[in-house]
């Protein structure tokens, strides 16, 4: 399969506007431009009940901004599942604002509350700092579910890219603080490796959105020295650093795109899971490249991938098809 015609031209528009590459930039000026662009091949923000943001509080006494989407008057007799959604940026771009039309879709189309995490970005907060943050958030919604009408036993957790790999982090979490099985991991392109060493990204070093210097620019704000790539809660794929089991974690959906580089690292991590017992559903969406979840309102091939991720979290959440 060759590249989606439509995604050809977002990256021909994309080349057009000349932006300066993230690796040029501060992180603060490249989070302002993400800020810009995230939004322009969006889907329509759909319309919720109520979307609040709410003060979390963290493990080092902090708090951070998370987005509580409730697409329906919530009802205490009848809790409603709910997702525990991690933006993506590798651990220095991003928010809940430029996440907002997909967790709006995705509470819209499955049916369920979603929380968006505002976890603290790199290099302010370099690593472990996401992942503490994504799991403090996870385990006070479990604590406070019945405050806003969610069903403690139905929570499921997703991202995408690193804000995958942090909802992957938290599935073996959960697990091992003793909450109660979560429904799914919902897995969109993530990151799963160290050291970026795989086919795809050999292969697809520029040209398509995310490039190898991009990514190593990422990490470089996010870790604090080198051996935090060995760590598992970095690249839960080959990460030995403290690595623990993965069996008996939730099932997973995961999503690829195949002229991503990250690519090659979702299959193995399915693969991996799968190897540990776990159910895990893969699909690599053909001619699509990475964050292409966020061009829904310009490439319409898109809308099938959405359809894809909705349906697997209702059918986790016992909740009918649509």
């Amino acid at each position: 399969m060759t590249l989606n015609p439509t995604i050809g031209q977002v990256l021909d528009m994309i080349a057009r506007a000349k932006r300066r590459p993230y690796p040029s930039l501060t992180a603060q000026q490249a989070r302002a431009a993400y800020e810009k662009s995230a939004p322009i091949l969006e889907i329509a923000a759909a319309p919720m009940f109520a979307a609040e943001d709410l003060a979390v509080p963290t493990r080092d006494g902090a708090t951070i901004r998370a987005r509580l989407y409730q697409p329906v008057e919530p009802s205490w007799a009848e809790p409603a599942p709910a997702l525990v959604y991690y933006h993506g940026g590798g651990f220095t771009v991003g928010s809940v604002d430029t996440h907002d039309a997909l967790c709006r879709m995705f509470a819209r189309d499955a049916q369920c509350v979603v929380l968006s995490v505002d976890y603290r970005l790199a290099p302010e907060h370099p690593f472990p700092t996401a992942v503490n943050d994504a799991f403090d958030a996870l385990s006070w919604l479990h604590a406070n579910a019945a405050l806003y009408g969610v069903d403690a036993q139905r929570i499921a957790v997703g991202g995408d890219s690193a804000g995958g790999t942090l909802a992957t982090v938290c599935a073996v979490l959960a697990r091992d603080a003793g909450l109660p099985k979560l429904a799914l991991q919902l897995l969109i392109y993530p990151g799963t490796t160290g050291h970026q060493q795989t086919e795809s990204h050999a292969r697809l070093v520029e040209g398509y959105l995310l490039t190898a210097e991009t990514i190593q620019w990422f990490f470089g704000q996010y870790i604090r020295e080198p051996g935090d790539r060995d760590d598992w809660r970095f690249a839960p794929l080959d990460g030995t650093r403290g690595a623990p089991s993965f069996a008996g974690v939730a099932p997973a959906w995961i999503a690829t795109a195949q002229y991503d580089p990250l690519s090659d690292e979702g299959a193995a991590y399915a693969d991996k899971l799968r190897a540990a017992g776990n159910q895990v559903t893969f699909t690599c969406y053909a001619g699509m490249i990475h964050e292409f979840f966020k061009m829904g309102g310009y490439v319409a091939e898109v809308a099938q991938a959405h359809a894809d991720a909705a349906a697997a979290l209702r059918a986790a959440f016992g909740l009918a098809p649509d």
